[in-house]
C-alpha cells in the first residue's frame, strides 16, 4: 500500500487537486514535462530541446530553395536535413499549447494583450520588429550557450549538468533584467 500524501499539511494554494486558476495546474504540467523528459530519453535517447529545430527547418527549406548550396555546407553534410524529432517536437509543442489554452479557458481572441497596447501601442510593425529581433537574439543565445531554455532548463538540469545550471541561472537573470527594462523604463 502506498503512503498517503498529507495534502492538508501543505501551505495554502499548493494543493494540486485544488488549483482554482483558469489554466492548467502548474504542478500537474510540471510533472507531465518531467515524465515527457524521461520518455524522450528512454525511447529516442535524446534530450528535450528546441533550438536544433531551427537548423533542421533551415536545412529542409535549403534543400528546396538552394539544394546545391545546402549540400555544400559542412553542417548539413554532417547532419543531413530531414524530418527529425526536433521538428516533430516543435509541431507537438504548438499543438499542445493550443490544447492547453483551449482546455484552460485562455483563448482570448485578442490580437494584442491590453498590457502591451497600454505600454507600446497597437503598432503591428513594432511588434513584428521586436519579435524578429528577439527571435534572432534567442537563437544566437541558444547556439552560444549550447542549447535553449528547454534543453538546459529541463534536460540539462535533470541530468545535474553544471553548465546547464549556469546557463539557466543566466537566462533567468537576463529575463529579469529585460523585463525590468521593458516595463519600468
Amino acid at each position: 500500500m502506498l503512503p498517503q500524501i498529507a495534502w492538508a499539511a501543505a501551505p495554502a494554494g499548493t494543493d494540486p487537486r485544488a488549483y482554482s486558476g483558469p489554466v492548467w495546474s502548474p504542478y500537474i504540467a510540471g510533472a507531465g514535462i518531467g515524465l515527457l523528459s524521461w520518455l524522450t530519453f528512454y525511447f529516442s535517447d535524446k534530450a528535450i530541446g528546441a533550438s536544433s529545430f531551427y537548423a533542421s527547418l533551415a536545412g529542409l527549406i535549403g534543400k528546396v530553395v538552394a539544394p546545391r548550396h545546402t549540400a555544400s555546407l559542412k553542417y548539413y553534410r554532417d547532419n543531413p536535413p530531414k524530418l527529425d524529432w526536433a521538428i516533430v517536437f516543435i509541431a507537438f509543442t504548438i499543438a499542445g499549447s493550443f490544447l492547453a489554452a483551449w482546455t484552460g479557458g485562455e483563448i482570448t481572441n485578442q490580437w494584442l494583450h491590453p498590457m502591451w497596447v497600454a505600454r507600446f501601442g497597437d503598432s503591428v510593425a513594432l511588434r513584428a520588429v521586436v519579435g524578429f529581433v528577439g527571435g534572432i537574439l534567442m537563437a544566437f543565445g541558444a547556439r552560444l550557450a549550447g542549447g535553449c531554455t528547454s534543453g538546459h532548463g529541463i534536460s540539462g538540469t535533470l541530468q545535474l549538468s553544471v553548465g546547464s545550471w549556469i546557463a539557466i541561472t543566466s537566462m533567468f537573470a537576463g529575463g529579469i533584467v529585460s523585463a525590468l527594462l521593458m516595463w519600468r523604463v
